[in-house]
């Protein structure tokens, strides 16, 4: 069982955490949505206030300063924020990747040295995975980190870090024997501040997922402390990496969840206003059709988000659900987005319609926290190991 096991909340202390969340993105997020997104400007404003409420610390445990919630309860709050603007959960999402690798898998002392800071999101960041020869072959990474004395001395590049530039300490995925055999025996994963030899390259300007820093990071003899090595053994950061996707599976669903469900709801109310012959086009069976699908879509993806969560929350060992919520939500996602648009007709096109954004940020979720080709295969293998023959 891991320490995210049997995790509870009240029902009514939920409902109250969700009302404020409501009333904040009634409040801020939606007026400034549009002006973030198609200025891709940071929302500096926001991240703060999302510092006030404890989002930053929203999975790590009330010992170590965060508010200890139930992944259930963070994938709705994830999924209501995603279906107004997605962008900003990515925020909270790749942080609370790396506090739970650092939670699950680190030493008493990285725990209580690193996690208070994560919780109040004084210091904010997220995973530095990625590189430019290496995504879903986590195994083929590049970056090395050779034992000097004390320290480590680190070389290689990482792209795609969500955080990259705003953020400020990552969880750093390295080879420090690149010579093992199977590979995955080789990497290891470090807690790395910003600091000398650390630089941040260019930022990626993107079809969507807007206002967010989407960076390369660059290391150059980059000197780190050996207790930063997550678990304090070398060799353990593969699977410190990915067991901590699971989270991030999980929160990809949710946003996937608030997508389908955002573009629904602009999409209903669209087609209830909209006119042609004489009534609104929610009253054409074509629409209907498409409405139909759309609600049906939304409804099962959050369903299967529900079960992920609840697995997760139970200590279980929770890959195959996450997946199965990461791959169906997303897809429902880009659908529904899509959907939306052909609702919207002409209109979808211009940027003064809230649904091209859905459009244009639902794509990344078929590609973020594992591709759903990966998600489909890791569904597979785990459905046949759990029915043998």
């Amino acid at each position: 069982m891991s320490e995210h096991a049997q995790r509870h909340i009240d029902p009514a202390e939920e409902a109250a955490f969700l009302d404020a969340i409501d009333r904040w993105i009634e409040r801020e997020v939606r007026p400034v949505v549009m002006h973030h997104d198609h200025g891709d400007i940071w929302p500096a404003a926001l991240v703060e206030q999302m510092k006030e409420m404890g989002l930053f610390g929203a999975t790590i445990s009330q010992e170590y300063g965060g508010l200890g919630l139930p992944a259930t309860t963070y994938a709705k709050i994830i999924t209501r924020i995603s279906s107004y603007w997605m962008a900003i959960t990515g925020i909270v999402n790749s942080h609370l990747i790396m506090s739970a690798a650092v939670e699950r898998f680190g030493t008493e002392a990285q725990k209580r040295k690193w996690l208070p800071l994560f919780a109040s999101g004084e210091v904010r960041g997220g995973l530095a995975l990625t590189e430019p020869d290496a995504g879903t072959d986590l195994q083929g990474i590049r970056t090395t980190a050779v034992r000097d004395g004390d320290d480590y001395v680190i070389n290689g590049t990482k792209t795609w870090i969500t955080n990259g530039i705003q953020g400020s300490c990552f969880a750093l995925l390295v080879k420090t024997d690149p010579k093992a055999e199977p590979r995955y025996k080789g990497i290891s994963l470090f807690i790395a501040p910003k600091g000398e030899g650390f630089k941040v390259g260019k930022k990626f300007d993107k079809l969507g997922y807007k206002a967010i820093d989407s960076a390369e990071l660059v290391f150059e003899d980059y000197r780190i402390p050996a207790e930063n090595l997550i678990g304090g053994v070398e060799g353990e950061g593969f699977f410190q990496a990915t067991g901590g996707l699971e989270l991030g599976r999980i929160n990809v669903a949710a946003r996937g969840v608030g997508l389908a469900e955002g573009a629904l709801r602009l999409a209903t109310e669209y087609a209830q206003v909209r006119k042609t012959m004489g009534k609104p086009i929610a009253q054409h069976q074509a629409i209907q059709l498409k409405l139909g699908e759309m609600v049906t879509r939304a409804e099962a993806a959050r369903l299967l988000v529900a079960n992920a969560a609840q697995a997760y929350d139970r200590g279980e060992r929770c890959d195959m659900e996450a997946g199965m919520a990461k791959f169906f939500a997303s897809e429902a996602a880009v659908r529904n987005s899509e959907e939306g648009m052909r609702i919207f007709g002409g209109y979808s096109y211009s940027k003064e319609y809230e649904i091209e954004r859905f459009y244009r940020d639902a794509l990344l979720m078929c590609i973020g926290e594992g591709t759903n080709e990966m998600q489909r295969m890791i569904i597979a293998k785990q459905w046949i190991k759990r029915n043998p023959v």
